[in-house]
């Protein structure tokens, strides 16, 4: 069972694709949003949720607090499910809320070459068996469309090598939970 940890949609059951997704554990989800509320980087926020599964991420940001997010899954089950549960956690807001959620059907890298949004929070959960060079592809495609102070989160494998930043981020901590590792990037100073 997938739920939102907290804020105002807090215990909601979320709906998750009966297969091809693997949704993040609610201790990982938990020891991220705790890293990324010390660093007051959810309340306000506009978030860009990757390969979404089940919006569990991006949602999350929702409940706590984000003003936009945008979840982006290719799967036509897991999009579908996005939307729903998207549906659920906008309809749990508060009254009078501007929360704005939407989910794009489109794969990442499509999304990522044509959209003229800008982002303060990017959550990144690929399908473990993405190859590392597809997720440098997402990472170099997605530094234009980050805020100077945006955060990028990426959860891989703690087997995977760690993500090929590129120009334009740069690893500010890594850290993991048994078989899952969170890598956490800021957008680099330039010199």
């Amino acid at each position: 069972m997938t739920r939102i940890i907290a804020g105002f949609a807090g215990s909601l059951t979320l709906t998750v694709p009966a297969k091809g997704t693997r949704p993040t554990s609610d201790q990982v989800r938990e020891a991220l949003f705790s890293a990324l509320e010390a660093r007051d980087a959810v309340r306000d926020y506009r978030v860009l949720d990757l390969y979404a599964g089940s919006g569990a991420l991006g949602l999350e940001a929702a409940s706590r607090g984000a003003r936009v997010v945008t979840l982006v899954e290719n799967g036509f089950a897991a999009s579908q499910t996005c939307r729903k549960n998207a549906q659920a956690v906008q309809k749990a807001a508060p009254k009078n809320s501007a929360l704005r959620i939407s989910v794009s059907s489109q794969a990442v890298q499509s999304f990522l070459a044509g959209t003229p949004d800008g982002f303060d929070l990017v959550l990144i959960d690929p399908p473990y068996d993405l190859p590392d060079t597809e997720l440098a592809a997402n990472l170099a495609a997605l530094v234009p469309l980050l805020d100077p102070d945006a955060l990028v989160v990426v959860e891989r494998s703690s087997r995977s090598p760690e993500p090929t930043w590129g120009p334009g981020l740069e690893l500010v901590r890594r850290k993991d939970y048994g078989d899952t590792t969170l890598w956490y990037a800021d957008v680099a100073v330039p010199a």
